[in-house]
């Protein structure tokens, strides 16, 4: 069995995050066909690691990145456990990532979940060119760079002039192979612990709060589609809220109440709400990047309505119906798709799981693996 050690710059056990989430669901399915040792940070909660060896070496403020120590702990543990090849989540880590190349000579792999200067040029950080830089200097050093899009991959191309051949995508996956069979008991369960009347269509917006492009997200329905679809709807609904943080001066969105919008806070069980909802809402503008939410709700058997900017990466031919994107600023069509998606039923296709299988990604990093260890 193939040997791969990952270094995971930051805190994704327990899961509260789809970027957490995404990480969480990735290592465990990569444990059942490689051996895996995970390095991440000290706030991971180790029992929570499945299949792998997790090492909590990384301590979790922002120096973590100029841990001149970790060099000597890699090499120790590399040296002792002779890995086939190590993969770098996230380019935060390129002198550390040189360093270790260097010296065993082992085969790199970066695997970015974001074009990560453009995420932080759309937040408005004035530091995106620094960052675009380094990004660019880790992803040219790499015997192997996975994007999570193709198009990523080709902005990653063409931003730092990289080898198409050491290019490849490796997308945001999902644990189901096929359509769930529960959606309506989840629905049930729903209704019963928010006291929703059956036959009201459920809406779902999720994501951690605090975070800037889902504030954002957060204000447009609140200001711009709530107040649409409470003039036009045709059908009963409500509007479920779902994530952690959620600002201070929101207040609960107590305000919002009325207006048939009902804030459910950080649930465990996010599942069972993507299951019982008939529509789930990405209205993003900004951040970059796939979003696992979106991903996840589909693989679910929701239909997502969301903007342009936001669907950007997912292959919309493998979502069929389940994918419905309106132009960004445009709140009169995404209503009117809500609508539309609100009254009917359909079913993920086949195509999807296909793609975003996790078991299925898995396979492509097997099979590169073992091509490039055994020359």
């Amino acid at each position: 069995m193939k040997r791969l050690l990952v270094i995971a710059p930051y805190s994704y056990l327990p899961a509260f995050s789809g970027g957490q989430k995404t990480i969480a669901q990735f290592l465990h399915h990569l444990s059942k066909e490689l051996s895996v040792t995970v390095v991440s940070t000290q706030k991971n909660d180790a029992s929570l690691a499945q299949g792998y060896t997790l090492h909590r070496w990384l301590p979790d403020p922002f120096w973590r990145y100029l841990h001149i120590r970790l060099f000597f702990r890699l090499s120790k543990l590399i040296s002792a456990e002779q890995f086939d090849a190590v993969l770098w989540i996230h380019p935060y880590y390129f002198w550390l990532n040189r360093l270790i190349q260097k010296k065993f000579r082992l085969f790199t792999i970066v695997h970015s979940h974001n074009i990560e200067f453009q995420r932080f040029r759309s937040t408005g950080k004035w530091w995106w060119p620094i960052l675009r830089l380094y990004e660019g200097a880790c992803l040219k050093k790499a015997d192997l760079n996975y994007f999570i899009s193709a198009s990523d991959r080709a902005e990653g191309i063409n931003a730092w002039k990289l080898n198409p051949d050491h290019c490849d995508v490796l997308p945001i996956g999902v644990a189901q192979q096929q359509p769930p069979t529960d959606r309506s008991i989840c629905r049930q369960i729903i209704e019963g612990r928010h006291q929703i009347a059956p036959g009201t269509k459920i809406l779902l917006f999720n994501g951690l709060l605090n975070y800037g492009p889902n504030q954002q997200a957060l204000d447009d329905i609140l200001q711009h589609i709530n107040p649409r679809l409470l003039q036009h709807s045709s059908h009963p609904y409500r509007l479920i809220v779902c994530g952690k943080n959620l600002p201070t001066p929101y207040n609960n969105l107590a305000a919002y109440q009325s207006q048939h919008i009902l804030y459910a806070g950080f649930v465990e069980d996010i599942e069972t709400y993507f299951k019982a909802a008939d529509v789930f809402l990405n209205p993003i503008k900004s951040g970059g990047g796939v979003k696992s939410k979106m991903v996840e709700a589909i693989g679910l058997g929701t239909t997502v309505i969301s903007t342009q900017t936001g669907a950007i990466g997912i292959e919309a031919d493998a979502c069929g119906n389940k994918l419905q994107i309106a132009p960004d600023q445009d709140w009169e069509q995404f209503v009117h798709l809500i609508e539309n998606e609100a009254s009917r039923e359909t079913v993920t296709p086949e195509a999807y799981y296909q793609t975003y299988y996790w078991g299925n990604i898995i396979q492509k990093i097997i099979r590169q693996l073992t091509d490039q260890t055994t020359r």
